[in-house]
């Protein structure tokens, strides 16, 4: 057995199996328990304030789910990374095809071992940090695709070494720039997110957002007046005073969404 001490992690909504699976590890030798997350948000702070070698991390938590953790550390603090799932099969079958670690709960000992031994052969070599990022970045993708998932509440967004949990009904409008998600909030206050708006409107409602362009979307109670412009297309303007060209692709779309009593 290998002498090096796996230093580890462990984040979960639930108390019960968050005991589970720490009583496990504490009998591995090759393991220290650093800590327990009991969310997605003290999770992120866990692995940036200790450093982990490896975060095992439950697909199914509120607010900010095991995937959301990830996006959200900072890159140069990510861990190897091990999702424990309760039941789904997709989630598995993604894991599987992007070669991320799971465990289905309730995990069994010899499952946790195998995952601890491809842990410490991980680590053993130069670039598992970004080989790290890749598989997580496939396993995201994958997740995305096939994953029906229900819509958004609150939208997690990094501010520096914090994590704000902006409603999802504080939105004004979220418009693509670059890489990057510009949100705009009723108060006029302004937060960015990386992250794709093809991604992201799947998670909204539909009838609470509108798309006016290809890059922007709208709080449909946040639109004040629509004006028509030339070439059949309108402006609209939100209550925060921003003003947001509609295309034309999108400017029938919107007459049916919006013009019908």
């Amino acid at each position: 057995m290998t002498a090096t001490i796996l230093r580890v992690i462990i984040a979960d909504d639930e108390r019960p199996a968050r005991r589970f699976l720490g009583d496990m590890l504490r009998k591995c030798p090759d393991v220290e328990l650093l800590g327990e997350a009991s969310s997605g948000t003290e999770a992120v702070e866990l692995i940036e304030q200790l450093r982990p070698d490896l975060a095992f991390l439950d697909l199914q938590m509120p607010e900010l789910d095991g995937l959301g953790v990830v996006r959200l550390v900072k890159k140069s603090h990510l861990p190897l990374v091990a999702f424990v799932t309760a039941y789904e099969e997709y989630a598995v079958r993604a894991f599987e095809l992007s070669a991320i670690d799971y465990l289905l709960k309730p995990v069994e000992p010899m499952r946790l071992r195998a995952t601890l031994m491809r842990a410490h052969e991980r680590l053993e070599r130069a670039d598992f940090r970004a080989d790290e990022a890749r598989r997580l970045r496939l396993a995201a993708v994958t997740l995305d695709a096939s994953v029906p998932k229900g819509f958004l509440r609150r939208i997690p967004i990094r501010k520096r070494d914090e994590i704000i949990l902006v409603t999802v009904a504080s939105v004004c409008s979220i418009v693509a720039d670059g890489e990057l998600l510009n949100l705009t909030l009723l108060t006029g206050e302004r937060h960015s997110i990386s992250y794709r708006l093809k991604d992201l409107e799947p998670r909204l409602d539909p009838s609470q957002f509108v798309r006016l362009s290809r890059g922007s979307l709208a709080n449909v109670d946040a639109i004040k007046r629509v004006s028509p412009m030339p070439g059949g297309t309108y402006s609209v303007l939100l209550v925060n005073g921003q003003s947001i060209n509609v295309s034309r692709i999108r400017a029938r779309v919107l007459r049916e969404q919006l013009f019908r009593l």
